[in-house]
């Protein structure tokens, strides 16, 4: 079966950057950063996006054009052995179980979409309202609807499917990003948030503060998830890829920073008077709970129907960002089935898909319907229902685990000749080049570590209840 291809680098860099830019980035980044040193904490989170995660990006990238394999294809192909082997079904198997929390997530947030167009933004902002809605039958109508778009993307392939939905919706989403910047910048006491946002507080850069920094930035460029890979072995020979990485880093980095002069301001135009130290990192306690009354409180000034406008535009911008990271989640374990058992792709969809809604079904049970599966397991100390425990599992610890295996991999097995040739096809600057020297010897060795210590102290922390570093 002759393998797809992206029809241009520039096909590749929205798709790549479809999966990077995430909820996590639009939302949960600002609050984190005003927390944390405003500025300070951005400049942070910019270095390690470029002199951590792109080395990574490289590596997955690279290895993926190279075998023009899944994860799993190229861990056996140049690993040769059953370990290998191991790591790339883990390779593959944590975007899938990944995908299944994230389509709950995405099915929420065009659930949110929905209400604010239909005008319940009363509802939306009233405190039990998120708590009903996860709760509801409605939700499965919702589930179906997203379910319906993502398998018509992944539908398509790659270039009429993955790469014609990434050319519409990425700049549909850096346009709709700008647009209510410029408008909350219109808004009363808005730059009180531009500055907590904008000016840096080095003091406040702990060690904890910059493991944050870190992590945000490595689970935020979809690393170790398999994604790259895939996307990589879609890539042309004469692309390239170390433009395209840059590419991709630099639009994660800018989307952090506008969602930061978006966010913030609206809180702060909300309440000019809030403390930040109130306001919860998390993307669903602040999507769900927090902004939809940032939102109704807009109608004191541009009316009921303008601040459901404006709730429903919010929705639909992490929507698309949401849509774009589930759709490059899925494409893995869909790729990887194809590769392996040489199936058509809607084969591959339907088989898939079957499991994967199964279990995220079980997933928007678990938040007190079901009780099985609402109180799955116990660790750490906390009660655990089947969502967190995937999350914990596939997205917290075994992510680090699997960019430390990779960066082991491509260096000692792959080895660095091979990395460095493949790199240098479609960029005859990178041999012999700095950057060749600094992402040869960043990937062998403090980037390993620097996720050893991650992977070490995340189990620590999440089932034994002891953070090791801080």
């Amino acid at each position: 079966m002759k393998r797809e291809q992206f029809s241009s680098s520039l096909g590749f860099v929205l798709a790549a950057a479809g999966s990077a830019v995430g909820i996590g980035n639009l939302v949960a980044f600002p609050v984190m950063a005003s927390k944390n040193g405003g500025a300070a904490f951005l400049i942070m989170y910019t270095f390690f996006v470029f002199f951590i995660c792109l080395p990574v990006m490289l590596a997955e990238m690279s290895l993926g054009r190279h075998t023009r394999q899944n994860p799993l294809g190229a861990y056996t192909e140049i690993g040769q052995n059953r370990a290998w082997r191991t790591v790339g079904w883990m390779s593959v198997i944590t975007p899938f179980m990944i995908g299944v929390f994230y389509l709950v997530i995405t099915v929420w947030i065009f659930g949110y979409l929905a209400k604010s167009v239909m005008g319940q933004l009363t509802e939306l902002a009233a405190p039990d309202s998120f708590g009903s809605f996860i709760n509801s039958n409605e939700l499965f109508v919702y589930m179906a609807i997203v379910i319906g778009l993502t398998f018509a993307i992944l539908q398509g392939g790659v270039k009429q499917g993955i790469e014609k939905a990434a050319r519409v919706l990425m700049p549909m989403l850096f346009v709709m990003l700008i647009a209510l910047v410029i408008y909350v910048f219109t808004l009363e006491n808005a730059m009180l948030g531009v500055k907590f946002f904008l000016i840096p507080e080095f003091d406040k850069l702990t060690g904890k503060v910059l493991n944050g920094a870190l992590a945000q930035a490595f689970f935020s460029l979809s690393l170790a998830m398999g994604i790259l890979i895939t996307y990589g072995s879609y890539i042309q020979k004469n692309n390239n890829i170390v433009h395209a990485g840059k590419m991709v880093a630099g639009l994660s980095v800018l989307v952090a920073c506008c969602s930061g002069l978006l966010i913030l301001p609206a809180v702060f135009s909300f309440n000019p008077d809030i403390q930040l130290s109130t306001l919860s990192e998390s993307s669903i306690s602040m999507i769900f709970t927090f902004l939809p009354k940032i939102f109704l409180a807009m109608q004191a000034d541009i009316g009921y129907f303008g601040a459901s406008f404006i709730a429903g535009f919010f929705f639909l911008l992490v929507f698309f960002a949401a849509l774009t990271s589930l759709v490059s989640i899925i494409e893995v374990p869909v790729c990887s089935l194809m590769d392996q058992k040489g199936v058509s792709r809607r084969t591959a969809l339907f088989s898939l898909g079957a499991a994967m809604i199964a279990l995220a079904v079980i997933c928007a049970l678990s938040f007190g319907r079901v009780e099985l599966f609402s109180n799955l397991l116990s660790y750490g100390g906390i009660n655990k229902s089947f969502f967190d425990v995937v999350y914990d599992i596939f997205y917290e610890t075994i992510l680090p685990l699997n960019g430390l295996l990779l960066c082991l991999f491509v260096i000692y097995r792959w080895k660095k000749h091979n990395f460095d040739a493949e790199i240098s096809q479609g960029n005859d600057t990178f041999a012999g080049s700095f950057l060749q020297k600094y992402v040869n010897f960043s990937l062998g060795t403090f980037i390993p570590f620097i996720l050893a210590v991650i992977f070490v102290n995340t189990v620590a922390t999440i089932f034994f209840g002891k953070n090791l570093l801080f």
